[in-house]
C-alpha cells in the first residue's frame, strides 16, 4: 500500500522514496513536459522536485494526500525552470498522441501545430492548469488541491487560461494585411 511506503519513506527509508518515484516518474515528466514544452527543463524539474520532496516529506501531514503534495511540489519546480529559461527554445518537438490518428492526419497535424504554438505563449502558469485539467482529469476541487489554491481560484484561472488560449488561436487565425507589398 502507498501509505505504508510513504510513512516509511517519512522516516527516511531511500529504498521506500525510490519506490514511490519510480512509480510515479513516468507521470511526473508527462505533467512536466506537457507544461514546460521541452524535454530537458522537464527533466530538471522532476529531479528538482523528487530532490524536494525527499527533502520536505517528513513535513507532509497526510499520507494519503502524497500524490497531490507531490504533483504541487511539481508544478512549483516547473515554474521555477521556466522562470530560469525564459527563451523558449524555437524548435518544435512532435509529441506522441494517445489514441489512433485519424482519417485527415494533415488536418490533425495541422491544428496539432496551431494549438502548439498557442501554448508554448501561454504563462507557465496558465499551463499547468490546462495541464493538470486536461492531460490529468483532475476537477476543480482537485486542481485546487495540487496548487494549494480554493477550488473557486482554480475556476477562474482554468477560465481565463481557456480565453488566453481561444485569443491566442484567433490572433493566428486572422489573415495579415498585406499594405503596399509589405504586411501589416
Amino acid at each position: 500500500m502507498d501509505r505504508d511506503l510513504v510513512e516509511q519513506a517519512q522516516r527516511g527509508d531511500r529504498e521506500a522514496f525510490a519506490i514511490l518515484a519510480r512509480s510515479r516518474g513516468n507521470t511526473l515528466f508527462g505533467i512536466a513536459r506537457r507544461i514546460l514544452r521541452d524535454v530537458d527543463l522537464a527533466e530538471d524539474a522532476v529531479q528538482q522536485a523528487l530532490v524536494i520532496a525527499w527533502r520536505e516529506l517528513p513535513r507532509l501531514r497526510d499520507p494519503d494526500r502524497f500524490d497531490a503534495w507531490l504533483q504541487r511540489t511539481l508544478v512549483h519546480a516547473c515554474y521555477a525552470e521556466a522562470r530560469r529559461k525564459r527563451a523558449w527554445s524555437a524548435n518544435v518537438r512532435v509529441l506522441p498522441v494517445d489514441g489512433p490518428a485519424g482519417p485527415d492526419e494533415l488536418g490533425w497535424l495541422v491544428d496539432r501545430d496551431e494549438v502548439e504554438r498557442g501554448f508554448r505563449r501561454l504563462p507557465s502558469d496558465q499551463r499547468a492548469i490546462l495541464v493538470l485539467h486536461h492531460y490529468l482529469g483532475l476537477g476543480l476541487t482537485e486542481i485546487g488541491e495540487v496548487l494549494d489554491i480554493p477550488a473557486g481560484t482554480a475556476r477562474s484561472r482554468l477560465h481565463y487560461a481557456h480565453r488566453a488560449m481561444r485569443a491566442l488561436l484567433e490572433a493566428d487565425a486572422r489573415p495579415t494585411a498585406v499594405v503596399g507589398g509589405r504586411s501589416s
